[in-house]
């Protein structure tokens, strides 16, 4: 189980230019690329992060809020995982305070994973219920200019 931190980073364009990265990377990695952004670190589970130490996919700053909601999510849930599984790898006798931690931090990523489903289930059904509201309906069969 590794959280990492990931962040995206100015590099030098052809023309000595600021750019930002597309991709979010690890402060190794971008250490001879450019400088990292550190209003943008997110932490992510160790299995997002590529050989190359940028992260696959998912959580950036150019998509859609709904895909960036489900990124997250998908991440907290992958770091639970991780946690979960590593805590059956310890000895319950010799290692039963690491094994406590794991198994809350594993809860407290669940909880907030689930947190951010609701907001997205509550953030639809307010969508749906405002195109609802929004809709004018003619009755069939009525002479409007008559009443």
């Amino acid at each position: 189980m590794t959280d990492m931190y990931v962040y995206y980073f100015m590099r030098r364009g052809p023309a000595g230019e600021h750019i930002l990265s597309k991709r979010r990377a690890t402060l190794e990695t971008i250490k001879n690329k450019g400088e990292a952004v550190m209003e943008s670190q997110i932490v992510v589970d160790h299995t997002e992060v590529d050989g190359n130490g940028f992260l696959i996919g998912g959580i950036g700053g150019e998509s859609h809020p709904k895909d960036e909601r489900w990124a997250q999510i998908r991440s907290l849930e992958r770091r639970a995982i991780s946690r979960d599984s590593e805590a059956l790898t310890l000895n319950e006798s010799g290692e039963g305070d690491r094994i406590y931690l794991l198994r809350l931090e594993s809860r407290e990523l669940r909880k907030q994973a689930e947190r951010l489903k609701k907001q997205h289930a509550d953030s639809m059904a307010r969508g749906l219920g405002n195109g609802i509201d929004t809709q004018v309906f003619v009755r069939f069969g009525s002479d409007l200019t008559t009443g």
